[in-house]
């Protein structure tokens, strides 16, 4: 009995060493993630572009991580380990791709989420890494091949169908950005205000400018509550800008200035487009293929 204990105690322990020597989960920064140096810092931009670009229009994230070993971990555990950590792909969705490359192990994976395995299939990953990217590996240019083996994944996941992808809390497609910090803004405010508190009184005046000025921006951004925000703005604006103190501020007047506040309309944004990137909660399921060069 003691000799059984003694085994199952040993065999934990074995567990548990094996479990700590694995290679950390490198931190999701951005769509492309390299913790080699081995592309540029312009590669990196037009790939990060590319992919931005491709959840724009389809929803679908791919992301690309490089690392210089596995060490000893197979590249498909690893990679599965990388891809449940970041959740890349939409929740429900599952549409995410997650390219990995070990780089000074010589092998790469291709990691598809449960919503493109109809498209990515392991037969059309295994081409991918052996017609696009392995070629350029072998020639020295893992720019072109981490580019090649991108385009055509973006390729196949475009003729997949997909839900759409919903717009931005803050704003719809195509329309205006409002930043309500912009001079040009502040001074419109001011004018309005002056006018309709000299009209109606502070009050009054002031809560018709935060209602006016809301229902513009309810038009030209066509979202209620980025415009219930700007009006209540305009209100606290019109209501107190008398009494803000004058001459200390480089903008426009009592000390208001566009330099001293974030961009409203981009913070307000998803992550993407203030630099940060998350995944959207995607699923995988161990579906892909691997290569070596």
């Amino acid at each position: 009995m003691n000799a059984a204990r003694a085994s199952l105690l040993a065999l934990l322990l074995c567990w548990a060493c094996s479990a700590l020597a694995l290679v950390a989960v490198p931190p999701l920064t951005g769509r492309v993630v390299d913790q080699t140096g081995t592309l540029a810092a312009g590669d990196i931009a037009s790939l990060t572009q590319t992919l931005k670009d491709l959840e724009t229009r389809k929803g679908s994230q791919i992301a690309v991580l490089i690392v210089p070993t596995t060490d000893g971990e197979a590249i498909e555990q690893f990679s599965l380990r990388v891809a449940e950590a970041w959740k890349i792909g939409r929740k429900k969705i599952d549409d995410g791709a997650l390219l990995v490359i070990a780089k000074n192990d010589r092998r790469l994976r291709v990691e598809v989420g449960y919503g493109l395995e109809g498209a990515l299939t392991d037969v059309t990953t295994k081409r991918i890494i052996d017609e696009d990217i392995t070629p350029k590996f072998r020639a020295g240019d893992f720019a072109g091949g981490v580019s090649a083996g991108v385009s055509r994944m973006i390729r196949v996941v475009e003729g997949e169908k997909l839900p759409e992808p919903e717009p931005p809390h803050w704003q719809s497609p195509g329309l205006l950005n409002i930043d309500p910090f912009n001079p040009f803004v502040l001074a419109f405010v001011f004018i309005v205000g002056s006018a309709l508190r000299a009209a109606l009184g502070r009050l009054v005046g002031s809560a018709a400018t935060g209602g006016f000025v809301g229902f513009l921006a309810w038009l030209l951004v066509g979202s209620l509550g980025a415009a219930l925000a700007i009006g209540a703005l305009a209100f606290l604006i019109a209501a107190f800008f008398d009494l803000m103190p004058s001459g200390g501020g480089r903008g426009t007047r009592g000390g208001w200035s566009s330099g001293g506040s974030s961009d409203w309309s981009s913070s307000s944004g998803s992550s993407s487009s203030s630099g940060g990137f998350s995944g959207g909660g995607g699923s995988f399921g161990g579906g892909g293929a691997s290569g070596s060069w």
